[in-house]
């Protein structure tokens, strides 16, 4: 049994669906794209994951992509190794998750993603900060609001 529940509270707090609005722009502020999103955070009882999240994104033009990120818990901190990618995600404070991830296809891009929920429960703040060798190349901006 996982002790998800009682060592990471803030991320508890995440549980449930959340519908938004995802910006991605270059280190100049131009937008490169914009569009929806549907994010499912679980933490199953009695199940191979501690953890298990499942995005949902849609473009103005029709398009749609879906991924699933199941996690597992160890140590204050859950992690992601997926076929897409492979990350740690930790609690920063009373409000602030941190989580660092790579997508296993593209070894010399990593992502720092600060994900803040609000003192109510219904309302995220998410910045994605986009490395490739190192260096800042663009950002992603998200803002998001409880659906459920």
């Amino acid at each position: 049994m996982s002790n998800i529940r009682a060592e990471m509270p803030v991320l508890i707090r995440h549980e449930g669906d959340w519908v938004g609005t995802y910006t991605l722009i270059d280190t100049a502020g131009k937008i490169l794209d914009k569009y929806e999103s549907h994010l499912t955070c679980q933490f199953p009882e009695n199940a191979p994951h501690a953890y298990y999240q499942i995005n949902r994104y849609k473009w103005a033009d029709g398009k749609r992509e879906e991924y699933e990120f199941p996690g597992m818990y160890s140590d204050k901190s859950l992690l992601f190794d997926t076929n897409r990618i492979q990350g740690r995600a930790w609690e920063a404070d009373n409000s602030t998750v941190i989580l660092h991830f790579s997508y296993k296809g593209m070894p010399e891009m990593s992502l720092y993603e600060m994900i803040l929920i609000s003192p109510c429960n219904n309302y995220r703040a998410r910045t994605w900060h986009w490395l490739k060798n190192h260096q800042i190349f663009q950002r992603t901006l998200i803002q998001e609001e409880r659906l459920r």
